[in-house]
């Protein structure tokens, strides 16, 4: 085996479920690695995170984030805690301090249903959904994060004031990001259409996020380019979501409707995530720590798994190496496989799999082959 297909992998568990989720998730890996070969994945486990912060003072030690940054890539399990905060009120949330010391622009959202999985829109069409929100992680709203301009005196205000900041680079760097994935998508069947999500007939600062979106488009005529206005994307988020292909949004409307994403996939649970960079990826599925049901054995450690599955495919991309984005598109069918013709029901979507036996379906997926013939079928 090459040295460029061994990949260290920084693991930061976090808090409450995210070990619970962490641990499955490293052994499907390992699992993957023996069946199918032509890569090797080596983890380095590190300490971040709420319960870290109140241990230590620091939420993210220096040292991890140099180790992580000389790793391929960066898996997450959960971070923070509702009762653990900094002393201005924010809760502790390393990742958005990965996502501004790494520059990750594109924070990934796919909003994908498994079949046999219940989902709260009743048209046939939500059974089959699969499109992807991209939205700008490093600027926008969140740009202003720990900055609040506040008038009056300190004990009793009488007004905050938060700025939002879209730069040209910025910007240009996540358009690029989502014609490029639009494109990939269309080789493998899908539309190749890239809708801009904005604010343009009301915020300034839309417009000028929306007139870049445009010249981007230009540089990309063999696909499909629009604009919504993002209550309009909300609304048919929920009246017809299988109309899109690729959403490209600022940083609070992408957090907002990631989650309404979620929703029609009948969870947080089910909802994986990447936030990429030019050189670095964190992968973590999109819910938080939970810390209600942590150490009970009911986490749904499915967005989990979809995330690794993102990152293999992210590495095999980076690195061409084939057999690891195999790896990637053989963890995704054996989700798929395991909740088939309803074989699962998670407790988060009212049933009673939790963690141990979600976990079981998927790792009998891919040792029976099943996966792997789905994966080479697609």
């Amino acid at each position: 085996m090459s040295a460029n297909s061994a990949f260290q992998i920084s693991v930061f568990p976090g808090d409450g479920i995210g070990r619970e989720v962490m641990t499955p998730t490293i052994e499907i890996l390992r699992l993957l690695q023996e069946r199918i070969g032509g890569f090797d994945l080596r983890f380095q486990e590190e300490a971040a995170g709420a319960a870290h912060y109140k241990e230590t003072g620091t939420a993210l030690p220096e040292e991890a984030m140099t180790r992580a940054s000389a790793t391929d890539a960066i898996l997450l399990g959960a971070m923070g805690m509702p009762d653990i905060r900094y002393p201005d009120g924010r809760e502790i949330a390393p990742q958005l301090d990965m996502r501004e010391q790494f520059e990750l622009f594109a924070g990934v959202r796919p909003v994908r249903t498994l079949p046999g999985t219940p989902v709260p829109l009743a048209d046939p069409r939500a059974q089959s959904l699969d499109f992807v929100l991209i939205r700008e992680s490093t600027e926008g709203l969140f740009a202003g994060r720990g900055k609040t301009r506040f008038d009056g005196p300190a004990d009793r205000p009488s007004a905050a004031h938060d700025t939002m900041t879209l730069t040209r680079k910025g910007s240009e760097r996540l358009f690029d990001f989502a014609f490029k994935l639009a494109s990939r998508r269309r080789d493998r069947g899908h539309r190749g259409e890239v809708t801009c999500i904005d604010k343009a007939n009301v915020i300034g600062g839309f417009y000028f996020f929306r007139q870049i979106f445009d010249e981007v488009a230009g540089r990309h005529p063999d696909l499909t380019s629009g604009h919504m206005y993002v209550d309009a994307c909300a609304l048919n988020m929920v009246r017809q979501p299988w109309m899109f292909d690729v959403l490209a949004t600022e940083n609070m409307f992408g957090d907002i409707l990631s989650d309404l994403g979620a929703g029609l996939m009948g969870g947080m649970g089910m909802a994986p995530s990447a936030d990429i960079g030019e050189r670095h990826a964190v992968f973590q599925p999109c819910h938080g720590s939970a810390p209600d049901i942590a150490g009970r054995g009911l986490a749904n450690p499915t967005a989990t798994f979809l995330s690794a599955a993102m990152m293999l495919d992210w590495l095999g991309d980076q690195h061409s190496i084939a057999d690891c984005g195999k790896a990637g598109r053989v963890l995704d069918s054996a989700v798929s496989c395991a909740f088939v013709d309803s074989a699962l029901k998670p407790t988060e979507l009212g049933g009673t799999d939790g963690t141990a036996s979600i976990t079981a379906a998927v790792m009998d997926a891919i040792t029976s082959g099943k996966a792997e013939r789905a994966a080479d079928s697609a």
